[in-house]
């Protein structure tokens, strides 16, 4: 009885709709008189053969994802190094590096985000004081998508909590010897903090490459999709085919391309973990 309100929401919210979207996948259906009919691999084909969209909104995503994910971990991982130290007042400091992963999904902060990098927007009001001409921010297909690039990287609260309680986890016995053989803080970070931490680091590698794939509030909000398509991310496509045109066959497919995507980039990384990822009860 407990379990069962859980378990009614697994079935009705998420394992319905992916059957049914797969099923829909493969059909013609009229949102409208509720009415589909069998188109087979159709859909799929048309998306790579005819739809020049797809693909400009696929490699947007892949760009969007290469770039955001190895510079938020990188932050997050900084950050929680340094908060991994003793000092007063610290945990302040954890709590307000964290907020920002609370209020990041947000709308009011995409918002916010779109008047900061406007054309008279705080960026460029600072610029401008330095004698800088007003840069186009949201304006050019070339600076746009970094962007979303940076809001998403500003979002790395998540990943940090995850990463300083790895850091706190490391034995201090080791980094106790390693400064007795006179071993520079350089050195014990990167030979003995970064290996032991690559279960996490893995772990959050996965986590925010699934979570890059389905950003959706920035684009959406702060440059819906423009200049030029080169925010348009693929979630955004598949809002758009399924709830502006109604095509929700097709959206249902560009879906399934995106979670095939996802699992072909975790396999991957699952693959390649055999070679750089060291568990504690493994001998290499």
């Amino acid at each position: 009885m407990f379990v069962l309100p859980f378990v009614i929401g697994l079935l009705t919210f998420k394992l319905f709709p992916f059957i049914a979207s797969f099923a829909l996948s493969f059909t013609k259906y009229d949102m409208i008189n509720g009415t589909g009919e069998y188109v087979g691999l159709k859909n799929f084909t048309d998306m790579f053969l005819v739809d020049k969209l797809f693909r400009k909104s696929f490699g947007v995503t892949l760009f969007f994802a290469l770039a955001s994910v190895p510079l938020r971990l990188v932050m997050a991982l900084f950050v929680a190094n340094v908060l991994n130290f003793k000092l007063r007042g610290i945990n302040f400091f954890r709590t307000a590096y964290y907020l920002p992963s609370v209020l990041g999904g947000s709308i009011a902060v995409s918002i916010l985000w779109r008047f900061i990098f406007s054309h008279h927007g705080l960026i460029n009001v600072i610029l401008n004081n330095f004698g800088i001409e007003p840069i186009p921010w949201l304006g050019d297909e070339h600076l746009a998508i970094w962007t979303i690039v940076l809001l998403h990287v500003w979002q790395f609260g998540s990943a940090m909590v995850i990463f300083l309680a790895a850091l706190q986890n490391v034995p201090v016995s080791l980094y106790e010897a390693a400064a007795i053989d006179g071993t520079s803080k350089m050195q014990i970070f990167f030979r003995i903090t970064i290996p032991l931490i690559t279960p996490v680091i893995f772990f959050n590698l996965i986590v925010q490459t699934v979570h890059a794939f389905q950003e959706f509030n920035a684009p959406y909000i702060i440059t819906q999709g423009g200049p030029m398509k080169s925010t348009y991310l693929l979630s955004y496509y598949i809002y758009e085919t399924c709830f502006r045109y109604f095509n929700m066959s097709y959206g249902s497919a560009l879906a399934w391309i995106m979670f095939i995507a996802i699992a072909s980039l975790g396999a991957i990384s699952f693959w390649s973990s055999k070679y750089w990822v060291y568990y504690s009860d493994e001998r290499r």
